[in-house]
């Protein structure tokens, strides 16, 4: 049975999770603070925190989001597989994470955990937590990478032997942009729809997340951060920044959520970078790049590699 306790226990993790995120990333950036927005929304009610870091020293752009939205009709993109939850009332809370960081060797970070809440009339409540967290490299360094995937793993590993793989799975297939026919990032772990464990299991898995989230991407950026580079590595990081737009904006189902429940906007795309390219006729050099670069963003085991 989940009652009031459970979800203001639920919301305050997560608030505590945006200001300990917002404090890393800020110390890693060495200079620059996150903004402040509080905001309330009209319709259905609820609210939330948007956090922003523009033009540090380390990162270009930087997002900490949190919102709690309850609303009286599930959007299309939650029940597009849940027929059964059309008409229900809801709430839904969660945290996401984009970081975009200045130098083009320190890749781009998302994560997000969430929690959601149907229910109807006269029936059970229906709960489930999801989140995950992946990585978009443009210049990948394979230790890099196998950090990443290791620090996946240990987060999964509390709750048994067989979470990463099918969780890694899921995010290599999640994060694949179709239309490209090409992956966004390595990937890392995504779930949905987790409630096949008690509550409190549930919630702890996104604690782990949240906790390892951190201890993934922070010393990649501290490694990175200071590497020389110059015109050429900046253009096509932009070059493939616009890959990330495409994916946010053309298949993500945490963007159609937010913005068919009628979600603040400003606050949805903070994800989407401040400059991106989209160039016609890519030059043989760029081509060689991202012939490169497509070896790593093909799906592999990071941590077991030959």
């Amino acid at each position: 049975m989940i009652d009031a306790i459970k979800i203001e226990n639920v919301r305050q993790y997560l608030l505590a999770l945006q200001e300990n995120l917002c404090e890393q990333f800020a110390m890693e950036d060495g200079g620059a603070q996150f903004s402040r927005e509080d905001w309330v929304r009209a319709e259905g009610g609820g609210g939330g925190c948007t956090r922003v870091l523009n033009e540090g020293s380390v990162i270009e752009k930087g997002g900490v989001n949190f919102s709690h939205v309850l609303g009286l009709e599930l959007p299309p993109s939650a029940t597009l597989h849940r027929p059964e939850l059309i008409g229900c009332r809801f709430q839904a809370m969660g945290v996401s994470v984009v970081i975009h960081p200045k130098n083009p060797y320190v890749p781009t970070a998302h994560a997000n955990v969430r929690f959601l809440m149907a229910e109807k009339a006269g029936a059970e409540p229906v709960w489930w937590f999801g989140g995950g967290f992946d990585l978009t490299p443009f210049y990948p360094f394979e230790a890099d990478c196998t950090h990443w995937h290791t620090m996946a793993a240990k987060a999964c590993a509390p709750f048994g032997n067989n979470i990463y793989p099918p969780f890694k799975k899921a995010c290599d297939e999640y994060f694949y942009i179709k239309h490209r026919n090409e992956a966004r990032g390595i990937g890392g772990i995504f779930f949905d729809d987790l409630n096949e464990w008690p509550f409190e299991s549930c919630f702890e898995f996104i604690k782990s997340v949240g906790s390892h989230f951190i201890q993934a991407y922070r010393p990649i950026i501290a490694r990175r951060k200071n590497m020389a580079y110059g015109e050429p590595e900046r253009r096509f990081q932009l070059h493939r920044r616009g890959r990330y737009v495409e994916f946010n904006l053309v298949c993500d189902r945490g963007t159609l959520f937010g913005l068919q429940s009628g979600g603040r906007t400003e606050s949805i795309l903070m994800s989407l970078p401040p400059i991106a390219h989209w160039q016609y006729n890519r030059d043989s050099a760029t081509q060689q790049l991202e012939a490169t670069l497509g070896k790593f963003l093909k799906p592999q085991d990071w941590i077991h590699r030959a």
